[in-house]
């Protein structure tokens, strides 16, 4: 077995980070009962992506695989979607007036118990700060059972197979699926745009980092498993679009975990009273 071979293997085994995109936000939106922290323009954008793509694909007779994840993509962004206009409804329907947990500590805690609030403040610095930790570690697990399930599967079927190098197919440029690619590569970095914006005013609240580093995780793996495969250039040219969509939407996915890292140490600095 060649060494491209086995390289592209093991990028390959990676790319299971794809599928699980979308879970940390969809189940945070759940547990929060709210998808306000989705940019509804990101997400509309990103689904007109993923439909360019599934059609692309359709046009190009790309391999089932690669159109049903494009398909199971549209249906995923179709969920973000529902959920937000769902918890908008319920919200509005629901009658009652909910205080925020740190307004209504402010409340609990009035100048007659001066001890009392810097106590409490303090364990309640503490406990986002213990938050925080388990979901960094949430994350690591995460992206290791990604890696490791991926590896394991590729190690499995390098077993059962019979040793024989996969031939590569002659490339064929087909302009309408050419097309229908670089519209989904554009329209995949300008959803970044509005999530961004929007993140500047709610401070990434409510907001899965999960979903932007399982996104980095598979545009990189699967750049890389189009450089692997070969580096000719009929097959860099055929695949230019996909592979420009997905590495460099990576930038921008990057600048919304820096988002995160920044408002997340300012929350620290206030907490702390560094920052007034």
């Amino acid at each position: 077995m060649s060494m491209s071979n086995v390289m592209s293997g093991i990028v390959n085994s990676l790319l299971p980070s794809r599928i699980v995109v979308y879970s940390p936000q969809i189940y945070e939106n759940f547990h929060l009962k709210s998808g306000e922290g989705l940019s509804v323009l990101f997400v509309v954008i990103w689904l007109l992506g993923d439909l360019c793509n599934l059609v692309g694909a359709s046009m190009a007779g790309l391999l089932p695989t690669v159109i049903i994840l494009a398909l199971y993509y549209s249906l995923c962004d179709t969920i973000l979607l529902f959920q937000i206009y769902y918890y908008r409804w319920t919200s509005k329907s629901n009658t009652g007036i909910s205080i925020p947990q740190e307004a209504q500590f402010h409340q609990d805690v009035g100048e007659e118990a001066p001890l009392l609030a810097t106590r409490d403040g303090r364990q309640h610095v503490d406990e986002k700060q213990t938050s925080i930790k388990r979901q960094c570690l949430e994350y690591v697990a995460m992206v290791l059972c990604v890696v490791a399930a991926g590896v394991a599967a590729w190690a499995v079927s390098e077993t059962l197979g019979d040793g024989a190098e996969d031939s590569r197919p002659e490339e064929v440029l087909e302009w309408r699926s050419q097309v229908m690619g670089y519209i989904s590569a554009v329209l995949y970095l300008g959803s970044r745009i509005p999530q961004i914006l929007k993140n500047t005013k709610t401070r990434c609240e409510g907001l899965s980092p999960a979903m932007f580093l399982f996104s980095i995780m598979g545009n990189v793996t699967y750049a890389l498993s189009i450089c692997v495969s070969s580096m000719e250039w009929d097959h860099l040219v055929a695949n230019a679009s996909w592979l420009a969509g997905s590495s460099l939407t990576v930038f921008l996915d990057v600048f919304v975990l820096g988002q995160f890292l920044y408002y997340r140490h300012m929350e620290r600095l206030y907490d702390n009273g560094t920052v007034a």
